[in-house]
């Protein structure tokens, strides 16, 4: 393991040039070569994605992985897919977000009070990550969360979000055991350094799509993770 970085930008630089795992990352390559057939004309990413936002956040968005056809098309975390699509306008909606619509790492977006990141940076296959990604990816979250300096309160979306953060404090210290910290949307726990745990469904199609997670309940997740980090 490399010296911890001195920054975000130079840890999302390191992110972006990682090959630790060579099956994720034969697969997002492959991705990009053969493209989907709505992006043929497009230039995929194909590489681990960076996290992306406000440095001073006090809010972090803790993600699964890179979507195959979102944000390892477009290089920029839930951009350009299905969850983006419902996610950013929550987002936007919350004040977090300066705009409602994310297409492409170029389109403006900005993003105040809020840091969105992912336990694994490559596209995995069917998104299941293998646990030794997972534990590949870890250090490169460790080192993220210790950089943001105002960090108050983590919104997990999705179980595996959840277990990585859980996992995260459990190497750092801050807990020893997770006994009684299980997932469901809308529970939260308070860690004893002052940041909060947040549990959401995750923002996926399948999710969706199906009613289990809508509009409002994520909003009200986010909502209340403006109020819990003193945002006003």
């Amino acid at each position: 393991m490399a010296a911890a970085c001195s920054s975000l930008e130079d840890l999302n630089s390191r992110i972006v040039a990682c090959e630790r795992c060579k099956r994720l990352r034969a697969y997002c390559a492959e991705v990009a070569r053969v493209r989907k057939r709505a992006y043929l004309e497009c230039e995929y990413w194909g590489k681990p994605v960076p996290s992306f936002g406000d440095s001073r956040a006090r809010v972090m968005a803790l993600g699964l992985a890179p979507g195959a056809h979102g944000s390892n098309r477009t290089g920029r975390m839930f951009t350009g897919d299905g969850s983006g699509y419902f996610f950013y306008p929550v987002l936007h909606e919350a004040g977090f977000a300066s705009q409602p619509l994310a297409v492409s790492r170029d389109d403006g977006m900005k993003l105040t009070d809020l840091w969105i990141s992912a336990v694994v940076r490559c596209a995995p296959p069917a998104n299941k990550p293998a646990t030794e990604e997972l534990r590949n990816c870890a250090p490169f979250l460790d080192e993220e969360i210790g950089l943001l300096k105002n960090l108050r309160v983590v919104v997990c979306l999705g179980k595996i979000a959840f277990d990585g953060f859980l996992a995260h404090a459990r190497r750092t210290g801050q807990i020893t055991s997770r006994t009684g910290m299980n997932f469901a949307h809308g529970a939260e726990f308070t860690l004893p350094n002052g940041v909060t745990v947040m549990a959401s469904y995750h923002p996926s199609q399948q999710n969706t799509n199906t009613g289990k997670l809508t509009k409002p309940m994520l909003l009200e997740i986010f909502q209340k993770a403006r109020k819990l980090a003193g945002l006003s």
